[in-house]
């Protein structure tokens, strides 16, 4: 067994090994990067080494930093965590070569899976059942082209170095299909510096069930069972569970057995997932998606189910230890469900959200676990992946793990950003996700009904009631009935108090306080139409049933004095906090409504901005590369002035009648 091992990742998943490594009596070794220098994972670990600046390209996704933090921490073995090297043979082969363990699998295993074309070719070779999609390597965009139209839309573009659904694109129309190349080689080539892609046949309705597995080193090969992945959105998984509702013991069985085989057909070594694309209406044709040569996000779901800790055994594997375990002696044991909780904004479209976490509050005990990497001061930005940490709920049956999970994300608080936790919670609560129909498109057909679009009268009040709190004068001796934030006129006695509040991505309201609220450091209570509602605060932010709302004070006279209406319909702003990596237009050029003009990538994800309207391009204040913030101004666009034809008498004297 090692003595001391390297993480060679950040954030929960970091967290997360550093507990299995104490658990072990193994001194564990984080490393960081200059955003990440007092992060939690950093604190947590026996030691840690910084490994450079914080673009990723030059820390984390260093093999040369990573490898020299190895040696001065005197490390023995690195787990990559997932995300990041994970998933490089180059890093594995690297460490190999500098007589390090990679706690995964073999360098040519990693090649081979990472691959998806070759990935496919191998396990039907192995016989176990593909989707139909192009083949062969290094397809031009008029082959991908070709290709997807002898298969008949719609198809699903997917890279074929990597995974997570990043670069992955739904094309439905054909027309669209040259945009849609382009925009998946870009994403694919930003995520893992390979634009290969190949298409496939998308089966609608689908649900997306994988099978983990252990092998050993010693030809060992068993599978723990499915878990359930059909809740996603834009192709990334929301909500995990395991087992899934939809097999029964003799599929789960033929799955379990394909995937054995698909780990076989790569001699493969460590703990891994294979993944598959299930017909709702037929789950016994199963086709094979991929194989994700790592440990996998939601993998505390089949830790709750089989008592096994996988982090452990991954360690083990890589020892050189063998399983102690045949098939027959992996039982399921209830069931378990998880939530990730992301950097994001749902009520504006999911965007990346960012900012310092001013309140944290994440349950554990009581069947619940939260994985995380945050805590209180924690700055989040948007060079990294926005998945923030992960509840997991654990119940002797479905509709127990379910209650749970939804409790457990209405006492989840994460103030200083917006997060997605309360629009898990109202998901876990739909009726076809609490009846276990499900499918990758359910997420995207009802996120509509939600999200909150308009700010509840309720947050409005409460925010009054804290600024009303802190106008308050302290107690005690005589108080200048002028300093009392009553509305005290001269004559006329008490008015009504109005305060100007602002919640971003809305209008500015006049809101006139009715309570008598109670106020205290952290929280606040109010009653409005007689019901009771009590919220988490900090600083400018109201939180509660794992909702947040940051609330500013507004000012409407300074605003109009400001200048603030350059941003208006006419301006195209920034989403998001992040990068301009495409810009289409310059100066002068006229567009269309809807022509896309720029790309703004952040925490890994692109964002199009569209012309609001036909114009021409009057002002355009970034490149390729600028850094923008929220709502900073991009770009302007004049719309084109309609002709308005003049009345009949001014007519009339223009024609000298």
């Amino acid at each position: 067994m090692f003595d001391t091992v390297l993480i060679a990742n950040r954030g929960e998943i970091a967290v997360r090994v550093i507990r299995t490594l104490r658990a072990l009596g193994i001194r564990s070794v984080a490393v960081f990067s200059d955003a990440d220098a007092d992060a939690r994972h950093v604190r947590e670990a026996d030691t840690a080494v910084r490994i450079g600046p914080a673009p990723a390209a030059e820390s984390y996704l260093s093999v040369e930093r990573l490898l020299a933090a190895a040696e001065q921490a005197g490390a023995q073995a690195i787990h990559p965590g997932y995300g990041f090297l994970a998933e490089n043979a180059g890093f594995a082969r690297a460490c190999a070569a500098a007589g390090l363990a990679f706690i995964g699998p073999s360098a040519e295993a990693i090649d081979l899976m990472g691959d998806k074309i070759r990935a496919k070719e191998t396990v039907r070779a192995a016989g176990v059942p593909v989707v139909p999609g192009s083949s062969g390597s290094g397809l031009d965009d008029g082959q991908l082209a070709a290709a997807a139209r002898e298969i008949g839309m719609p198809v699903l573009l997917k890279p074929s170095a990597g995974g997570g659904g990043k670069g992955m694109r739904l094309v439905r129309d054909e027309a669209r299909l040259t945009e849609e190349i382009a925009a998946a080689r870009r994403e694919a080539r930003g995520s893992f510096g390979d634009d290969t892609l190949l298409v496939e046949r998308w089966i609608d309705r689908p649900r997306h069930i994988e099978i983990q597995i252990l092998a050993d080193g010693h030809g060992n090969v068993i599978h723990l069972g499915e878990r359930e992945c059909s809740l996603q959105r834009r192709h990334q998984k929301v909500v995990e569970e395991a087992p899934s509702v939809l097999l029964d013991e003799a599929t789960r069985a033929a799955m379990g057995e394909a995937a054995v085989q698909a780990a076989r057909s790569c001699g493969y070594r460590g703990a891994g997932t294979v993944e598959f694309i299930v017909p709702g209406k037929d789950p016994s044709s199963y086709f094979f998606m991929e194989m994700n040569t790592r440990l996998q996000v939601e993998h505390p779901v089949t830790e709750f189910i089989t008592g096994l800790d996988l982090v452990e055994w991954q360690i083990r594997i890589a020892a050189g230890e063998r399983l102690p375990y045949a098939q027959r002696d992996i039982t399921l044991t209830g069931h378990a469900i998880e939530a990730r909780i992301c950097a994001e904004d749902p009520s504006r479209g999911f965007l990346p959200s960012g900012g310092t976490v001013l309140a944290l509050h994440e349950p554990q005990g009581d069947g619940v676990r939260t994985d995380s990497g945050l805590s209180e001061g924690t700055e989040v930005g948007s060079l990294y992946d926005p998945m923030l940490s992960k509840v997991i709920a654990y119940g002797p049956d479905r509709p127990t793990a379910l209650r749970r999970l939804r409790a457990a994300l209405a006492e989840t608080v994460t103030l200083g950003l917006h997060t997605n936790a309360g629009f898990l919670r109202r998901l876990l609560a739909h009726p076809a996700v609490v009846a276990g129909d499900l499918d990758t498109g359910l997420v995207e057909r009802e996120v509509d009904g939600l999200i909150d679009q308009a700010v509840p009268a309720e947050v409005y009040e409460a925010a009054a009631a804290v600024r009303r709190a802190e106008l308050e004068p302290p107690g005690g001796g005589w108080t200048d009935p002028f300093s009392v934030p009553s509305g005290w006129r001269l004559g006329g006695g008490p008015a009504p108090v109005t305060h100007w509040l602002h919640v971003p991505g809305h209008d500015p309201v006049a809101y006139v306080a009715r309570d008598a609220p109670t106020v205290t450091p952290g929280q606040v209570s109010v009653t409005l139409d007689g019901m009771r509602h009590t919220f988490r605060r900090a600083g400018e932010w109201l939180g509660r049933d794992g909702d947040a709302w940051q609330v500013r004070d507004h000012d409407p006279v300074a605003a109009a004095l400001s200048g603030a209406s350059r941003a208006g319909v006419d301006s195209l702003t920034a989403p998001m906090p992040g990068t301009v990596t495409v810009v289409k237009v310059d100066v002068g050029d006229e567009v269309t409504a809807g022509q896309s003009l720029l790309v703004v990538e952040a925490m890994k994800m692109e964002h199009v901005i569209s012309a609001p309207h036909a114009g021409t391009v009057t002002e355009l204040d970034v490149t390729p590369g600028s850094t923008v913030a929220m709502d900073q101004v991009l770009a302007v666009i004049a719309p084109v002035q309609e002709d308005t034809p003049a009345d009949e008498d001014e007519a009339e004297v223009e024609a000298g009648k």
